[in-house]
């Protein structure tokens, strides 16, 4: 989903060690010479207005390359951006090694655009403890790799804990299906003086994010692919439910305020102010809600999704530039392998955050098995500075819940289906069944144009 995201920190875990070298971007020969030195241009450098992570990053690059004598890794502003890919390409100036988000690798492998990294990967063992769900987001169907993946998310149901307890209900134990997320809701509306039980979004595409979530989190799904095809798969039982419970909250229970068409920052507004009690999120949105509209890390707490069957998640990592050289391939492995594999690495950045007052102990569903998971669990234990136990119950349902990434051309899709979710919140005839079938033929409109 394209809303802003507080993944500058843990994005730049992994590109804390480029370094400054004088190539342009992207270049198909093999540059180096016997004994020579490799340059490997990568993007992610932090802007100079976030100064603290800007430092950091000019820091650990001359940790990196102190390291390795032989490689300049030149940074580069900015990550993946799909309106100036193609030009970039084109042109020559796609990085060696670029940024990507869970949504972009099976498109970019379909059209080659990328280069295939798998005989190299034996050299970096660590490789093989990537979780082969997470693995396969860059892979071809052939398990042809092209990229690593180094953060992945998935969205939970975030609540406030004191009004639980205000409301009758247990912190501890969030609701694990719709129908008791309904019921925590209408206890928290009844205790008045403007409060709202549940939040959700209708506005700017984040409507049909939210409806995304929802529909997994029932077993169902926005689009399949048939035979080659894409077609839309949510006009079903699963996505009837999800419009009818949101139209029941509104206006028979009337436990969702009257304030409607909501988009990315109002549902963490209202958290901040204490009036909101539940509504779906990742982990990363605790922090805004603290930083921008005054929360308390100790008042949130966060749970699975309800329903469980599934849940819409997504990612960031790396691939490598289709023309790049055997060397600057090897070269970028290193890079990409050195955060992954030091301990002490873990250490340093989970240290480093804590003591700008970031927050370490989010949780997020783990990308690796094996020792590499449990160095990166210790360090992030050893530093956490927010509250663990407000999180235990996403964390214990995380391994049983099943994450699914977006559909195709999500965002023209998400558009569509804010249609129907701001039906059914602002209007008390809206009929389900027409708003899904008339949502069903734009979207297979949209989705004709996808191979």
């Amino acid at each position: 989903m394209g809303t802003p995201r507080t993944r500058t920190i843990l994005g730049l875990l992994l590109v804390v060690g480029l370094g400054f070298g004088t190539a342009a971007c992207g270049s198909g020969a093999d540059d180096t010479e016997e004994g020579g030195r490799v340059t490997l241009v990568i993007n992610g450098l932090p802007p100079a207005t976030e100064a603290a992570n800007h430092q950091r990053f000019l820091d650990n690059v001359a940790e990196f390359e102190k390291l390795n004598p032989d490689i300049d890794l030149e940074p580069r502003e900015g990550k993946m951006d799909p309106q100036t890919f193609a030009a970039k390409l084109a042109g020559g100036q796609l990085e060696d090694v670029f940024y990507v988000y869970f949504t972009d690798p099976a498109n970019l492998i379909a059209k080659r655009q990328v280069a295939d990294v798998s005989e190299y990967l034996a050299d970096f063992p660590v490789t093989q403890q990537i979780k082969p769900e997470v693995l396969r987001v860059f892979q071809d169907d052939k398990g042809g790799v092209y990229g690593l993946p180094y953060k992945n998310y998935s969205m939970g149901l975030l609540y406030n804990r004191e009004l639980f307890t205000k409301a009758g209900l247990d912190p501890a134990n969030p609701p694990r299906t719709w129908a008791e997320v309904r019921e925590a809701a209408k206890k928290i509306t009844a205790l008045g003086d403007g409060h709202v039980g549940y939040g959700e979004y209708s506005k700017s595409n984040t409507g049909g994010w939210h409806f995304t979530a929802e529909i997994y989190s029932l077993g169902g799904e926005v689009a399949v692919n048939d035979g080659g095809t894409w077609k839309a798969a949510f006009n079903s039982a699963q996505g009837k439910q999800v419009l009818q419970q949101l139209k029941d909250m509104r206006w028979t229970d009337n436990s969702m305020g009257e304030r409607q068409l909501l988009e990315w920052s109002d549902l963490l507004q209202l958290m901040g102010s204490g009036k909101l009690g539940m509504y779906v999120a990742t982990a990363d949105n605790i922090p805004t809600i603290v930083n921008q509209y005054q929360g308390k890390y100790e008042t949130y707490g966060l749970g699975p999704i309800p329903g469980g069957a599934g849940t819409l998640g997504g990612g960031e990592g790396y691939m490598f530039n289709a023309k790049a050289s055997p060397a600057k391939i090897k070269a970028g492995l290193k890079w990409l392998t050195f955060w992954f594999t030091s301990a002490e690495r873990f250490e340093a950045e989970n240290k480093w955050s804590a003591d700008n007052k970031i927050p370490i102990g989010l949780p997020e569903p783990a990308i690796f098995t094996g020792d590499a998971a449990q160095l990166q669990a210790a360090a992030d234990a050893k530093y956490a500075n927010v509250p663990q136990e407000n999180y235990a119950p996403f964390k214990a349902a995380m391994p049983s819940i099943p994450v699914k990434l977006e559909p195709p051309n999500a965002q023209q899709i998400y558009a569509v289906l804010d249609v129907a979710m701001q039906k059914v919140l602002t209007e008390r005839d809206a009929n389900v069944d027409q708003l899904l079938a008339d949502a069903e033929k734009q979207v297979n409109q949209i989705l004709a144009s996808v191979r």
